[in-house]
């Protein structure tokens, strides 16, 4: 049996912790019959060459994920991600210009064979067809654990179909939004206002939106706003700070985005900035 080391540039909350998963340099000890070493950044690659010129004494190495700016293949669960993440769709029908997704998955959205996890990372699940939706929500009704979309619902394609199988979990889900651009705006505000109608609870943080900050025109001031709409529709915003293929950042956007990356200070104030 072929024995294979997996090797991440840096460690995130999915980042696998089983015995072959490894994480910057190579162990002394390291084993292996060969080693692949997975980047989920383009900002990440030139360290990556640097691991592999390290690692090749272990074994063989080969460099690979979303940064090569490769169509991904069926999803393993445990390989490149934590157990409980699981995806079981790639790819997503619109063209946002800040997104990689629809450049990688040149062949569209693919629906996967679904794997167990109740962590769902899906580029836009709820693009994907009745039967495939109906088929990961069975599994999720399976899980022990609490559901979280942290790859986000599009607001825009929420149904009300949709809400009833959401309605299904419990405990209650944790459910991500998008607030990308100005056209998210109006479909987010009616998504908000349907899943209170039917009931969904509001308190503890788990009806979430992440908001694009940072992108190129951006100010702080109007980033605020957009924030702080979010907060008066009972959602708790999260900054994602845009980053361009070098991952260069400004001191203020860090600085900005790490005060609204935490729900205790954005809803002890209105105005954390």
């Amino acid at each position: 049996m072929t024995r294979t080391i997996r090797v991440f540039p840096r460690r995130t909350k999915a980042t696998p912790t089983d015995p072959l998963a490894y994480v910057g340099l190579p162990d002394f000890w390291a084993e292996a019959d060969r080693v692949e070493i997975s980047v989920a950044f383009t900002w990440d690659l030139p360290r990556a060459e640097q691991l592999a010129a390290e690692w090749e004494h272990i074994a063989p190495v080969t460099i690979g994920g979303p940064a090569l700016g490769r169509s991904g293949g069926d999803f393993e669960p445990g390989r490149y991600l934590k157990p409980g993440y699981v995806i079981t769709s790639r790819g997503c029908p619109n063209r946002c210009w800040f997104c990689g997704v629809w450049r990688r998955e040149r062949h569209g959205l693919r629906e996967l064979p679904i794997r167990e996890g109740w962590n769902v990372l899906d580029d836009n699940l709820l693009a994907c067809s009745r039967n495939h939706i109906q088929q990961v929500f069975d599994m999720l009704g399976r899980q022990s654990h609490r559901v979280e979309f942290t790859g986000g619902l599009e607001a825009a394609r929420l149904r009300d179909w949709h809400i009833g199988l959401l309605a299904q979990l419990s405990p209650q889900p944790v459910i991500w939004f998008a607030y990308d651009e100005a056209g998210d705006w109006l479909p987010l505000a009616d998504a908000t206002e349907r899943l209170r109608k039917a009931g969904f609870d509001f308190q503890g943080h788990r009806i979430r939106c992440y908001v694009l900050v940072g992108y190129p025109g951006d100010t702080l001031t109007a980033a605020t706003s957009r924030l702080e709409c979010v907060v008066d529709l009972g959602l708790t915003p999260m900054a994602m700070l845009y980053r361009d293929d070098t991952g260069q950042t400004t001191s203020d956007w860090r600085r900005f985005q790490r005060r609204w990356a935490r729900p205790a200070i954005i809803h002890s104030q209105a105005t954390p900035f």
